[in-house]
């Protein structure tokens, strides 16, 4: 598995257009409010999953990555998307549901999947929609990473907005974060 290239190809796009200049992430989720639903193609099948499934049921960590291509993969966002993988069975065991959504297309996603073996669900939001609707800011090309912990309800429990000191929330915070809801 081949996980950092020289190969630039696909990484200038509408996507990296729209994403180029820097925002800030800002924090327009209030805790104990309701987080806001979203419906968004799932990786590696034909349908699509809705977050608002998950009220009632368990509590839903939503993981927002940053991916340039299929071959470009941000050098802070790797480690973190494959500790994410190596914690999936505790999330699950925790009684809690990991979703990752990325801004690569379908096609791309579907590479970033089989290529670092991603157990949990993958979403494409390749408009960026739901990373502006979450706050999660841009730059240089695609949107920042962040992290949330939505309790039972679907409400804000805990939230990482991407800093340069602290790029991403652990696997053990999160865990942390989904047992102390």
């Amino acid at each position: 598995m081949q996980l950092s290239s020289t190969d630039f190809r696909g990484l200038i796009n509408r996507r990296f257009a729209k994403n180029l200049l820097p925002i800030p992430a800002t924090p327009v989720l209030g805790l104990n409010r309701l987080a806001p639903d979203f419906t968004l193609p799932r990786v590696g099948a034909e349908d699509s999953l809705q977050l608002s499934c998950y009220r009632g049921q368990r509590p839903v960590v939503v993981a927002f990555t940053r991916i340039f291509t299929e071959k470009q993969y941000c050098p802070l966002c790797l480690p973190h998307l494959v500790s994410l993988n190596r914690a999936y069975d505790q999330f699950i065991g925790a009684g809690a549901e990991l979703l990752l959504i990325t801004s690569t297309d379908r096609r791309q996603s579907q590479a970033v999947q089989r290529d670092l073996g991603l157990s949990m669900p993958l979403l494409s939001d390749s408009a960026c929609t739901v990373f502006r609707q979450y706050g999660t800011g841009q730059a240089l090309g695609a949107p920042l990473p962040a992290q949330f912990v939505l309790d039972t309800d679907g409400r804000l429990r805990f939230q990482h907005l991407f800093s340069f000191l602290h790029h991403n929330a652990t696997p053990e915070r999160l865990l942390w974060a989904v047992r102390n809801l």
